[in-house]
């Protein structure tokens, strides 16, 4: 899926190299501006609060995306240690300690299952 995206965006880069000519400026990076430059913080803001409002979700901080998709990892039982790989992070205890949460739901079956367990 990533590897997808990510060719998706080499496509457009180079459409956008092409349109910009000699003004293109190439620094490397994956994600530039029409003329090859680092987006700037706020412009990127405000171009991903357009994408929540197109898709019609509500908006949220760049960053949330990231707990979220921590969050819903750990919902789908997917192990720790793919977590970390999806999330980049170098060390499992920022995965688990600070991006994933576990859902009430959860919690009630989790508890549930250890009482089965004790009653027997």
């Amino acid at each position: 899926m990533v590897t997808t995206a990510l060719r998706a965006r080499q496509r457009a880069r180079d459409t956008a190299r092409e349109a910009a000519g000699d003004d293109w400026q190439d620094t490397g990076l994956v994600f530039t501006t029409a003329s090859g430059r680092p987006i700037e913080p706020s412009n990127f803001r405000r171009s991903f609060a357009s994408a929540c409002a197109k898709a019609g979700v509500r908006k949220v901080h760049v960053h949330a995306t990231r707990k979220t998709c921590a969050s819903l990892l750990v919902a789908l039982d997917v192990h720790p240690r793919v977590a970390m790989q999806v999330l980049r992070h170098s060390q499992i205890a920022v995965t688990m300690n600070i991006y994933s949460e576990v859902s009430s739901e959860e919690t009630r079956r989790a508890l549930k299952r250890l009482g089965d367990h004790l009653e027997r």
